[in-house]
Formats: C-alpha cells, structure tokens, sequence
C-alpha cells in the first residue's frame, strides 16, 4: 500500500513530506524533483512568494546511494521566507506582541470555518496549513511517484485548457503535451500560442482590476496498461481515486475524467468510445477505440487509452481589492483580510494535478503487481503484459 502525508505551515521552517511503500531499487534523481517543483512555481499571474523561494528538495531517509531501500522516504523543502516569519510564528510561546492575526475571514478560504472547527480567535493558523503552499510537499512525492510509472512506461502531464473565458477549442495531442515539459518559460502551459495569448489577457485584465481568475487544467497519463483499478468495491475504482485526489488539492471545486461533463448532455451514440481490432496495432493487447470520449477509464478499470483528468480550478480567494467580511473581535463589517497572493495559478495547479494523479496510478500498479523491489516489480509487471498479448 502506496502511502504518502505532508506536514508543515505556509510560513513555517520547511515543508515536510513522507511517502511508504515503494520497492526498494528505483533509481531517484534530485534534480528531477526540483524541475517539477520548479514547474509549480511557474506561470503568467504568480505572486511575490514565487520571487522568494526556490524551492528544493533535500531527502532525509529512503534513499541512498541514488535508489530507493523499501524503507519510509521522507523529504524537506526549506520556506525561504522563514526567516521572515521566526518571530511572528516561533514554535516556542515567544513574543504576543508580534503575531500577526488575520483578524478578518476571507471569503472562499478556509479562515472563517477553520477557525470556528479548532477554536481560534483568528485565523492566522487556519492559513497556515491550507494554503496551497502545501501542494508542494505533494509535487515533491508525485515525482517519485513518477520516477516509479516510468519504469514501466507510463508518463504524467498537464497543460492548460482555460484561464477565465479563454479556452482551447479542440483536443491536444500528446505529443503536444508532451512538447510543453522542457520548456524554461511556462506562461500558461497552454498547446496553442494563440489560445494562450487570449488566456494572458485574461490574467492581464485581473492584473488591472485587483481580481482574480481560475480556469481547467487537464492531466494526461500515457501509455497507461488496462487493467488498473477495479469495479468490485466502491472505493477502490480507478476513477474514482483520481477524482479525490484531484478534488483534494486547494481550490480545485470540480473534477471531470474524460468528456464527463459534455457527455451528460450528449446521446449515448456520440459519447461511448467504439471497439474495434487490430492485431498489427500498437495496442498490447490488440483491442482499440478510435476516440476516448471515457478517458481512459471504463467501470472504475483503466481499459488502455490515455487517462484524461480535468480539474476546474475557482479563482484564488485572496484579493487585492478585498471582499466583505466581518471583524472576529468586533463582528464589525470591513474588507476582508489582504495577504500577499497569485492572481492566477492554473498552470501551478496542473502540476499538482500530476501529482496526485501520479501517486494514485503508483499506488494502483504496486497493489496490482507488488514486489518488494523494482525487479521482482517489472517481473510480475512483463509476465501481465505477457498475458495482455497472449489474451
């Protein structure tokens, strides 16, 4: 059983994550991690934060001599900003007089419900932890995650599909996915330069008005096998881990797998994905569908097509040009409590999409093939494939 948890707070030391149950003999490079922490940081609409950290991972245990031991991996990534903070956040009792309170809830965060669930007076430690800061203790296990599906030729990305009213008209390819990763500039992540233009004038306007702007980011899985998942218990489905693991990252409000929300209103003729044969084809196991209007899921159970993963992502809940809110002390009414924020963060969010979708296809190929190192792993993974060819 895959595990991973984060620990850690927005202004806090560092981040911590920890992730149990690889086998012991995956190769893990650390710079492979810091391009995908890198990407996060990325895109038209960031804030000042991303100007202050850079962001890198330092393996504590887990790993030695570049591979993994079967033993628990466990990651820190230092908050540069720290040292900003120790006296406004120190872990001891410290100085009273130099919190920093959020003395009024923003609308669409965590603040005002956190703090009625824990008690607080204020909102300070409700910020804390749900910022979206911690998305990057996930990034950091999803690469190793990736690293894993890798060694059986499954890859992991995303671009964007809209940024406000802007959005891409037609499918991507993967090969146009795929063309967007060795990039050093990402703006939007966006397969078409002119629907990315669009996009960056719609975080332009933003820009102008002190507002902010959300959008869809789509995750692609490739070249994964058929056969993941499964339909016989309610909570081990394919799809629906994926959408709990997309729905679970901060300010992601709607998951759709395949053409899940245009095909409610389509008639089955023009949804379900036709079967045809080609034993010359590239498939495994011959079998293969000209469109994949499913994304690549069929009753909980990967079925061989790409595995497509769109999370709606609401504009960022910190204005510059604050709502209404109500003062916790007064219960007055003022503007809502302004903490330095993005205007925009889709391209960010995609990769934590991958992510998570990453660490939920790991965790379904290690309960399929098991092994308690990559060898016996690939071995029980190349007599499956065996199987697929011989079906």
């Amino acid at each position: 059983m895959l595990r991973f948890s984060t620990a850690g707070e927005s202004h806090g030391e560092s981040l911590i994550a920890m992730l149990s149950g690889l086998p012991a003999g995956l190769p893990v490079d650390p710079t492979f991690i810091d391009r995908e922490l890198w990407r996060r940081q990325q895109g038209f609409g960031r804030g000042g934060r991303m100007k202050i950290e850079r962001d890198s991972a330092h393996i504590l245990s887990g790993v030695r001599h570049g591979k993994t031991i079967g033993s628990p991996i466990s990651i820190q990534i230092a908050n540069r900003d720290w040292q900003n903070w120790q006296e406004i956040l120190p872990v001891e009792e410290g100085d009273p007089g130099k919190h920093k309170s959020v003395a009024s809830p923003r609308p669409g965060h965590a603040d005002l419900a956190g703090a009625l669930k824990y008690n607080f007076p204020e909102a300070r430690y409700v910020l804390e932890r749900a910022s979206a800061r911690e998305s990057t203790s996930r990034v950091a296990m999803g690469a190793i995650a990736k690293l894993l599906l890798r060694e059986l030729g499954i890859e992991v990305l995303s671009h964007v599909v809209q940024v406000g009213s802007a959005a891409l008209d037609r499918e991507a390819t993967w090969e146009e996915i795929a063309a967007l990763y060795p990039k050093q500039e990402i703006l939007l992540n966006c397969v078409d330069t002119e629907t990315e233009e669009r996009m960056k004038g719609e975080v332009d306007k933003v820009l102008r008005t002190g507002d902010s702007v959300g959008g869809i980011f789509e995750v692609r899985a490739h070249n994964v096998p058929p056969g993941l998942g499964t339909y016989v218990n309610w909570d081990e489905r394919l799809d629906g881990l994926l959408a709990w693991a997309v729905m679970s990252l901060q300010a992601v409000k709607a998951v759709e797998i395949g053409y899940g929300v245009t095909g409610a209103a389509s008639p089955g003729s023009a949804v379900h994905d036709e079967i045809g044969y080609d034993a010359a084809g590239e498939a495994v196991t011959g079998f293969r569908r000209k469109t994949n209007r499913a994304g690549g899921l069929e009753g909980g159970v990967s079925n061989g097509e790409d595995i497509i993963v769109r999370g709606y992502l609401k504009p960022i809940s910190t204005l510059r040009r604050p709502l209404a809110s109500v003062d916790f002390a007064t219960r007055e009414p003022v503007k809502a409590a302004y903490e330095r924020s993005d205007v925009c963060v889709v391209p960010a969010a995609g990769v934590a999409g991958e992510a998570m979708v990453a660490l939920i296809l790991a965790r379904c190929v290690l309960e399929k093939f098991g092994g308690d190192s990559l060898t016996e792993l690939l071995r029980n993974f190349h007599g499956y494939q065996e199987q697929l060819r011989s079906f």
